[in-house]
């Protein structure tokens, strides 16, 4: 896919993947809550932050990844007070099986203690306040819940 202005630019059935729709989030809340969960959490960001008219923000100029940060920075204390942390963080190089079309600026796994956390987070006042900084960074994104399971040695 084409660059512009420097971005990746996502086929229309990629982007907009900002917050879960209701049926997602209800599947969420339906699954056991009583275990720790990992979020795969894959974050393609804007060039240019979007935050909505009449934000404070809205004409500063933000970038996507300078909002994103803000996101960061302000729900930080929140994830520590749950007890939640980032287990995995990377860098993605390169695409080696799947649409070379993604390009994803953030890759980590955030682990809660259980979902029962998550949704605590979701739901804080702190976290609402915080959560339209994601809102105008991201461009697209995956959030992927897991329960963890076994590791070792082998693949499947």
């Amino acid at each position: 896919m084409p660059l512009a202005h420097g971005t990746h630019v996502f086929p229309e059935d990629l982007a907009g993947h900002v917050d879960p729709t209701r049926p997602q989030f209800q599947l969420f809340k339906d699954l056991d809550r009583d275990h720790p969960v990992e979020m795969l959490n894959l974050v393609a960001l804007r060039s240019d932050a979007a935050y909505p008219e009449g934000h404070d923000l809205a004409n500063a100029g933000l970038t996507g990844a300078e909002a994103y940060r803000r996101y960061g920075e302000e729900t930080a204390p929140i994830i520590q007070r749950l007890g939640a942390s980032i287990v995995w963080r990377g860098e993605m190089q390169a695409m080696l099986i799947g649409p070379t079309s993604e390009h994803w600026d953030h890759a980590f796994i955030a682990r809660y203690p259980t979902a029962h956390a998550f949704l605590e987070m979701v739901t804080d006042p702190a976290y609402r306040e915080a959560v339209i900084h994601r809102q105008a960074a991201v461009r697209t994104s995956r959030l992927i819940r897991c329960k963890p399971t076994e590791t070792g040695g082998a693949f499947g």
